[in-house]
C-alpha cells in the first residue's frame, strides 16, 4: 500500500484549496458521491485538516496528504497515485 501525490497535484490542491505549507489534506471514505474508487459504492472525499491517527501519508510541496487509520481498509491492498489530468484542470486518481 502506497500513497503518492505528484508535485503537480500538490500545487493544484494548494491553489484550489488555498493550502499553506504545513497544512494537512485528508482523503476519506464516503458512501455516496465523490471520487470513484476501486470498491463499488465507496467514494473518496477530500478535507483540509487533520483528523484521527494517520495510517499512510505523502508530504509534497509542504502539504501532508494522508488517509487515517479508520479508512485504511479502502486502500490497504492498493497503491494510489494522485496526479493532474493532461488539461491541468482536474485531479485524477489511479488505484493499482
Amino acid at each position: 500500500m502506497n500513497l503518492s501525490v505528484t508535485k503537480e497535484a500538490a500545487k493544484w490542491y494548494k491553489d484550489d484549496l488555498e493550502l499553506n505549507d504545513g497544512d494537512y489534506l485528508q482523503f476519506f471514505v464516503k458512501l455516496y458521491g465523490g471520487i470513484p474508487t476501486m470498491h463499488p459504492n465507496y467514494f473518496l472525499g477530500v478535507e483540509k485538516g487533520i483528523d484521527g491517527e494517520i495510517y499512510v501519508k505523502d508530504v509534497v510541496e509542504g502539504i501532508t496528504f494522508y488517509f487515517n487509520e479508520q479508512d485504511e481498509w479502502l486502500i490497504e491492498e492498493y497503491d494510489m497515485t494522485v496526479d493532474v489530468e493532461s488539461d491541468g484542470q482536474e485531479i485524477k486518481f489511479d488505484f493499482q
